[in-house]
């Protein structure tokens, strides 16, 4: 069970080290860069260690260029852009409702029903997602709104949703085209990223490149491939071995606090009541949802 507080603890720290690098470099440079060295790394591995799987059919293209736009260059750059207004913690909180997102997909693509009881779970968990969003700083309110949400936690959103919409193109990829997911994420990761370079390019000061640290830069940009990319993505298959997804899922929803309590003593970022009313009220909301699951007949191993 450790393991498990490890991994989230890992994720969130991803969060704090993001915020601290967009202090010293712009958000499409700092995905794409990060993306592409993460990609070249991963391929290189897997030529090295496992040629075999390094290739792919030419009918897995489409879904591997969908993969890269969606799973990697709008997730990151949405997640990114909104990071840059909103507290690390909110920004976590609000990409911590991916669950909520991917079993609204899944009901309205792929019509899977969904029960009574994880309605209630749903509703109240959105329910909860209120108060933290009339929670404001300054940077928040100066970037502008749409109705009662500013366009920072609505990029955040867009963010969690195009990020669960990656994960049934590359659950497609390796299900119905045989790409090994360490091929797929290569792939995806070294394109999407490049994307994210071009539209840096064309739109963020280079001069000649958009970071005002060099060292604290590449640090940040090392540390979020080395945790995210490299120890984070085994890890957590690795728990998977051990535990149901739903229970891997629901754990994550500690993500939020970690995040918080980073942000706290590194970024010193104010903890608001509305964070911890939000929490509450949203937990509710996964408890119900995911004790449903569990009824229907997705249990939890024992460890191994």
């Amino acid at each position: 069970m450790y393991l498990v507080v490890l991994l989230y603890a890992l994720f969130a720290s991803v969060f704090t080290v993001s915020k601290t690098g967009l202090q010293y470099t712009q958000p499409l440079f700092l995905v794409g860069s990060r993306m592409v060295l993460a990609g070249v790394l991963l391929l290189v591995y897997l030529f090295i260690f496992h040629r075999r799987q390094f290739s792919f059919s030419k009918g897995a293209l489409w879904g591997l260029l969908r993969l890269a736009v969606f799973n990697i260059y709008l997730t990151n750059v949405f997640e990114f852009w909104g990071l840059q207004f909103l507290t690390s913690f909110k920004t976590c909180f609000i990409y911590s409702l991916s669950p909520f997102f991917s079993a609204l997909i899944s009901y309205f693509s792929f019509n899977e029903n969904l029960s009574p009881k994880k309605w209630i779970g749903l509703v109240v968990g959105f329910v909860g997602f209120f108060p933290i969003l009339f929670s404001e700083t300054s940077a928040e309110e100066g970037v502008g709104h749409l109705f009662f949400l500013s366009w920072a936690e609505m990029a955040v959103m867009l963010a969690a949703i195009t990020s669960v919409y990656g994960w049934i193109i590359l659950r497609q990829l390796v299900k119905d085209e045989g790409v090994t997911p360490l091929m797929a994420n290569g792939v995806s990761m070294v394109a999407g990223g490049g994307m994210a370079l071009v539209n840096s390019y064309f739109v963020e000061n280079w001069n000649p490149v958009p970071v005002t640290d060099t060292v604290t830069f590449l640090e940040c940009m090392l540390l979020l491939v080395i945790i995210s990319n490299m120890i984070c993505y085994n890890l957590y298959g690795h728990l998977l071995k051990r535990f149901t997804a739903t229970f891997m899922s629901f754990a994550g929803f500690t993500t939020p606090l970690f995040t918080a309590i980073y942000g706290w003593f590194f970024l010193s970022e104010v903890i608001s009541e509305a964070f911890y009313l939000s929490a509450a009220v949203v937990f509710i909301g996964l408890f119900l949802f995911y004790q449903e699951e569990l009824r229907q007949g997705y249990t939890v191993p024992a460890e191994a």
